[in-house]
């Protein structure tokens, strides 16, 4: 029986090394990143980066009364939102506050846009940006770049 927990011993310490947990936090960027990022490219004239569609207008004075916000300001901040936050995301620079922000999306979308949302979307997405605001990006971001950079050693 011991060398069988030997063994089990000897794989989890190496899967929760640091880089298979970089590997982990890496994929997790990209996870969260990937939902709001798609999210954000629905919102906007096809070939552009920042103009809004009509759609979008519509839906944000329509369907998205909810939010207290004049529905153009809750528009245009919802898509810089989800275009520079995953940016930042998966670059893994400033991870714990970009993820920050993605939390905070996503608590108004659950508090004022889609209240049913919670189980199984919502929850997900939270408990994805929580991992990130907890543990930051990983050896495999810009944040550890940097710190290794300023002697810092790779941020939590």
């Amino acid at each position: 029986m011991m060398p069988i927990l030997d063994r089990w011993n000897r794989i989890t310490m190496l899967l929760g090394s640091r880089w298979p947990a970089s590997l982990a936090l890496l994929m997790v960027r990209l996870a969260l990143a990937g939902v709001f990022w798609r999210s954000g490219r629905t919102k906007v004239v096809e070939g552009t980066w920042l103009q809004l569609s009509d759609a979008t207008r519509y839906l944000f004075a329509t369907e998205y009364t909810g939010v207290p916000l004049p529905p153009d300001l809750a528009a245009h901040l919802s898509l810089w939102g989800e275009t520079f936050l995953p940016i930042l995301v998966v670059m893994g620079l400033a991870t714990r506050l970009s993820a920050l922000g993605l939390f905070t999306m996503t608590m108004a979308i659950q508090t004022f846009v889609y209240p049913d949302a919670w189980w199984p979307v919502h929850s997900l997405w939270v408990a994805l940006a929580l991992v990130l605001i907890s543990r930051g990006g990983g050896t495999l971001s810009l944040d550890a770049a940097i710190a290794r950079n300023y002697g810092r050693g790779v941020p939590g």
